[in-house]
């Protein structure tokens, strides 16, 4: 299978990930795909709630169901959502959950069509807080 192959995989399972959402309050289903070191594919959903705080957006349920699998090195990721007319990231909270698996993703910003655009999360959340920082705080003896 070509990187192209494995890419146009990753976009039609965040499709149809998008697809299965539970939003019924906020009617904005979400799809994430994710893509790990080893070449499989995990996928994802939001699941709102009735109480708004308790909503999970796709991103954090794929990355959840990937680490349950065992999995904790990724390489790519690609979310679709419902908006036609430009392509939409995740939301800040959704890279910073990313970004604790590392800042060398690329992102496939995915719109109904089966279109998308390639970006990194370098780029979506530049300098960004991340694991290696808590190691700056530590005492040294």
């Amino acid at each position: 299978m070509t990187d192209q192959d494995k890419v146009k995989q990753l976009v039609a399972k965040s499709l149809q990930a998008r697809d299965e959402a539970y939003c019924p309050y906020s009617r904005f289903p979400v799809g994430a795909a994710l893509l790990t070191a080893d070449g499989a594919i995990v996928t994802g959903c939001n699941v709102e709630n009735a109480s708004y705080g308790l909503t999970v957006c796709a991103e954090r349920v794929a990355i959840q169901k990937a680490v349950v699998e065992g999995h904790r090195q990724f390489t790519a990721i690609a979310v679709a959502c419902e908006i036609k007319d430009r392509f939409v990231g995740p939301c800040g909270a959704c890279r910073q959950v990313l970004m604790e698996f590392g800042s060398d993703w690329v992102v496939y910003l995915t719109k109904p069509d089966g279109s998308y655009k390639e970006t990194s999360l370098r780029e979506l959340l530049p300098q960004a807080f991340a694991p290696g920082h808590l190691a700056l705080t530590k005492p040294q003896n």
